[in-house]
């Protein structure tokens, strides 16, 4: 299967301007052969908590939310990052995950909340784990990524990819990015694929880098860092050799 990691540059609080941006990178993921996207944490309002924090109306209510049928309905499977309503008067950042008939597969609730989500979010409980197309996959948030256990105990249960949607930006972000992600792959023999955004992401500037990496940290695809693109590569089949693929700006 390839799998495509999205990076996008996101409108402020805008959900129905991002579901149009990230069903556009969806369609090019499909037409390069993808069967599966990933986009980057928050990738329907932005990174924008104080505006999520004010208005609930910007939380979807649930996978079947119309206003993500235009990225459902791109014709391949999607992992969409979102604010999301929950029990309580706060929104999880949950990842929703949908087949590509936009049927919905899974949901995924961010565990670790960073700094100031605390105060904005609720956190999350429950490990992010999928099948799709013969391939198991764990899922982790940004900073969900940098706790051991959460791709750890996806390894352990048989996932061999590890979708990470996040948030890195320029400065010191892009050393966490480079270090993180490879890391992962390594410790635990896991393909790690990381979207990411790139340009202005509330009060960061996402510094891009979208990528797939192979079990031993080797990148097989990687985006630039100024551009809305894709990292596309191949998951083999067990016992396969990693393939080197190409991005799409």
């Amino acid at each position: 299967m390839k799998i495509a990691a999205a990076q996008l540059t996101c409108a402020p609080a805008d959900v129905t301007a991002n579901a149009a941006r990230a069903a556009a990178l969806a369609a090019r993921a499909r037409a390069e052969g993808a069967g599966l996207v990933l986009f980057p944490e928050l990738t329907l309002t932005g990174y924008e908590p104080a505006a999520l924090a004010a208005d609930p109306g910007l939380w979807l209510t649930g996978p079947e939310d119309p206003r993500l049928d235009p990225v459902r309905s791109a014709g391949i499977a999607t992992a969409v990052n979102v604010a999301l309503r929950a029990d309580g008067p706060r929104p999880v950042i949950a990842t929703l995950i949908h087949d590509a008939d936009g049927a919905h597969v899974t949901t995924y609730a961010k565990r670790h909340l960073f700094r100031h989500e605390q105060d904005v979010f609720a956190a999350g409980g429950v490990p992010g784990r999928f099948d799709l197309g013969g391939i198991r996959f764990s899922l982790g948030i940004c900073y969900d990524n940098h706790f051991a256990d959460v791709p750890g105990a996806g390894a352990a249960a048989g996932c061999r990819v590890h979708l990470a949607s996040s948030l890195y930006g320029t400065g010191d972000g892009m050393a966490e990015r480079a270090a993180v992600h490879p890391g992962i792959a390594r410790d635990h023999g896991m393909y790690v694929v990381l979207a990411n955004h790139v340009g202005p992401a509330g009060p960061w500037t996402g510094c891009g880098g979208a990528a797939v990496w192979a079990p031993d940290g080797t990148p097989l695809a990687e985006a630039d860092d100024r551009t809305p693109s894709l990292a596309v590569a191949e998951i083999p089949a067990d016992g396969a050799p990693p393939e080197q693929a190409r991005n799409s700006p």
